[in-house]
């Protein structure tokens, strides 16, 4: 297992060693989730890309495609604190957050803290829960604090949610509102393996579960890689483009509400963690064009029109990717 020290940010764009070994390390850590997700190396790729921005995944997909064990694989190749939250009708708001018992020992009251209180947790079938519960984990995504009784308790970091549900069987889940969808920073689908993929499964090739996984880093490491993806160079150009996707999306005809100013600096934060698996210190175009779909999709309300059409958001995302110019090369 490879670790760094914790050290305080410096100013700039990181160097060229530090990007080496930054990179080399993300690599590692792929592989390691490749091991066990076959076949979906840009899934992957994304979802530490996720981890290194601090942001949020929603995984959303028909069962059996290995959203679950996706979340798994993450958690087990970082060395720290991880929990899985079964998510169920019946599940309460202090089953998630924790909550404040007297103690008769000591006469004074204590908290206990709920499985949030990790650096990945895993929400599984989020959609199952009711509102309530639901927003109790969306406000420590956003603040990643919890108060309970007027207390404030802070999360460890870094701090990655992985939260997966199931599209197509509505019966007894809570639709997630959009207000609570813009805390994920990317909406992925894990999707069918490719038929060669799939016999390989069939064949006994792969056998490990993720919990057989050895990490490859840890949460100091990774707090490490998260400071070095918010100094990589974004150059004047590339802010005003993403800023010119975002006000795309507002004024497309097919869109009711498009990408609010929250979406467009996730898409930044998206690139800068994006460049930094691409062995860059700085942001080029491509970055931003590849992260669209994911960062932006889940943000946009469609038209009356559209839906009845059958439109999807991230039609629209590419339609503003191609009516948008592109920026010239800028110098990093």
């Amino acid at each position: 297992m490879i670790s760094a020290e914790v050290t305080s940010t410096p100013q700039g764009p990181p160097s060229a060693e530090e990007v080496a070994a930054a990179t080399e390390l993300v690599g590692r850590l792929a592989r390691n989730i490749e091991s066990i997700v076959l076949g979906k190396p840009h899934v992957v790729r994304l979802t530490v890309t996720a981890l290194l921005a601090e942001g949020h995944v929603l995984l959303e997909d028909v069962p059996g495609v290995g959203k679950t064990t996706l979340a798994r694989a993450v958690a087990a190749s970082v060395q720290g604190q991880w929990r899985r939250i079964q998510f169920t009708p019946d599940l309460l708001p202090s089953d998630v957050t924790g909550v404040t018992i007297f103690n008769q020992a000591t006469r004074g009251f204590e908290f206990h803290p709920g499985p949030v209180f990790a650096n990945i947790v895993i929400a599984d079938e989020i959609n199952r829960a009711s509102p309530k519960t639901q927003s109790a984990l969306l406000e420590v995504m956003e603040e990643r604090y919890v108060t309970v009784d007027g207390v404030r308790h802070g999360v460890p970091r870094p701090f990655l949610v992985v939260a997966t549900q199931n599209p197509i069987e509505m019966d007894g889940t809570y639709r997630l509102p959009e207000a609570q969808l813009d805390r994920f920073l990317m909406k992925l689908s894990v999707g069918y393996p490719a038929e060669a993929v799939e016999i390989e499964v069939l064949r006994g090739a792969v056998t490990r579960s993720p919990e057989a996984l050895d990490p490859v880093t840890d949460t100091a490491t990774v707090a490490h890689l998260v400071r070095l993806a918010r100094r990589a160079h974004i150059a004047d150009p590339l802010l005003a483009y993403a800023v010119k996707l975002g006000n795309a999306t507002r004024a497309h005809p097919q869109i009711r509400v498009g990408v609010s100013p929250r979406g467009i600096i996730a898409l930044t934060r998206a690139a800068s963690a994006y460049a930094l698996t691409d062995g860059r210190g700085y942001v080029v175009p491509e970055d931003l064009k590849a992260l669209a779909e994911p960062v932006f999709s889940h943000r946009l309300l469609l038209s009356p029109d559209a839906q009845v059409r059958g439109v999807a958001p991230a039609d629209v995302v590419r339609q503003v990717l191609e009516a948008v110019p592109v920026p010239s090369p800028v110098a990093a």
